[in-house]
C-alpha cells in the first residue's frame, strides 16, 4: 500500500477524471483497450491513437512522463516494442471504477443514507485534506463540519477508499435515516450542489446530442471515427458518476437532466464501442 498519501490522492485524482487533457484521454484509452491485454500498449500504438485523437507526440511523450511519475504507468518491453502498463494500483482504482462509471444504480428513499463522521488532529492536516477530498470525490454531501452523507450503497466503495489512504482509523461510518426535520428533498438541494449537477450533465448534453444524432444517420461502419467519438465521450463522462452519488429520484429538481445525460452516454456506448474496439485492435496489432 502506498504511504505517501498526497502521492495516492493524486493518482486518483487522475484516474477518476480530475486531471488535465490529454492524461485524460491516455487513461481513458488504457482503461478502456490495455487492460484486456495485461494492462500494456506500445509506445508507437499510443503515439498513433492520441494522434488520431489530436494530440501532436511531444505532448503525448511528455503526458507519459507524467502519468509514469504519478504512479500509473510502469515502463516495460512485449516482444521487443518499448511501451507501458498500468500500475497494479492503476489497475485497481480502475476497476473500482468501473463499478461507478458504467453503473445506473440509483437510490430509493428506503435505503438510507450512510453517515461520515470524521476528526483528523491539526497536525496531521494533509490527511484531514485528503480525506475530504476522497469524500466529495465519492460524492458525498456535507451536512456539518465533519458530518458527511451519501447514499447508502456506496458503503463498498468508502468503506475501500478510506482503507486504501490508511484514513479508516479517522472516521466512523453509519447506516441512518432521516425521521426530522423538515422535508428531506429541501435537505438534499443544501447538501449537494445540484445546480452545479445540473450545469455540467447540461454541457454533457449539448456537446454529444449531436454526435448521436450525427451517427444515427449513418449506414455503415466508421471505426475510426466511433473510436474518436467514444473516447472523447467516454473521457467527459466518467467523472460525472464521481460527482453524483445516484441520489434517489423522489428527492431531486422536477427537470433534472442527469437522466437525459445517462441515457445518452449509454446509448453512445452501445453504438460506438464495437467499433471503437476494431480499430483499435487493427492499430495495436501493426504496432
Amino acid at each position: 500500500m502506498t504511504t505517501d498519501v498526497a502521492a495516492d490522492d493524486s493518482l486518483v485524482g487522475e484516474l477518476t477524471g480530475r486531471g488535465a487533457q490529454p492524461r485524460q484521454l491516455i487513461v481513458t484509452v488504457y482503461g478502456l483497450y490495455a487492460r484486456e491485454t495485461g494492462g500494456w500498449l506500445s509506445v508507437a500504438a499510443l503515439v498513433r491513437l492520441l494522434s488520431d485523437l489530436g494530440v501532436e507526440e511531444p505532448a503525448v511523450r511528455s503526458s507519459i512522463s507524467r502519468l509514469k511519475r504519478r504512479g500509473i504507468l510502469v515502463a516495460s518491453r512485449s516482444g521487443g516494442a518499448a511501451g507501458y502498463e498500468l500500475s497494479e494500483q492503476a489497475l485497481e482504482i480502475l476497476r473500482e471504477g468501473d463499478e461507478r462509471i458504467f453503473s445506473r444504480e440509483r437510490a430509493t428513499p428506503a435505503d438510507g443514507w450512510l453517515l461520515a463522521v470524521f476528526s483528523v488532529p491539526e497536525s496531521q492536516r494533509q490527511k484531514r485534506h485528503v480525506l475530504r477530498t476522497q469524500l466529495s470525490r465519492l460524492g458525498f454531501g456535507t451536512v456539518a463540519p465533519g458530518v458527511w452523507i451519501a447514499p447508502a450503497h456506496l458503503r463498498g466503495a468508502v468503506v475501500n477508499a478510506l482503507r486504501r489512504f490508511e484514513l479508516d482509523s479517522y472516521a466512523e461510518l453509519f447506516h441512518a435515516e432521516h425521521v426530522a426535520f423538515g422535508e428531506l428533498r429541501t435537505k438534499v438541494g443544501q447538501w449537494w450542489d445540484l445546480e452545479q449537477l445540473q450545469r455540467l450533465y447540461g454541457e454533457f448534453v449539448g456537446l454529444h446530442e449531436p454526435v448521436l444524432k450525427r451517427w444515427r444517420r449513418r449506414r455503415s461502419r466508421h471505426e475510426r471515427e466511433a473510436f474518436l467519438d467514444y473516447v472523447r465521450v467516454l473521457t467527459d463522462w466518467r467523472r460525472l458518476p464521481y460527482l453524483d452519488p445516484g441520489l434517489p429520484a423522489e428527492l431531486l429538481p422536477a427537470e433534472w437532466n442527469g437522466a437525459v445525460a445517462a441515457d445518452l452516454f449509454f446509448t453512445l456506448k452501445s453504438s460506438l464501442e464495437d467499433q471503437a474496439h476494431a480499430y483499435v485492435d487493427e492499430v495495436t496489432k501493426t504496432r
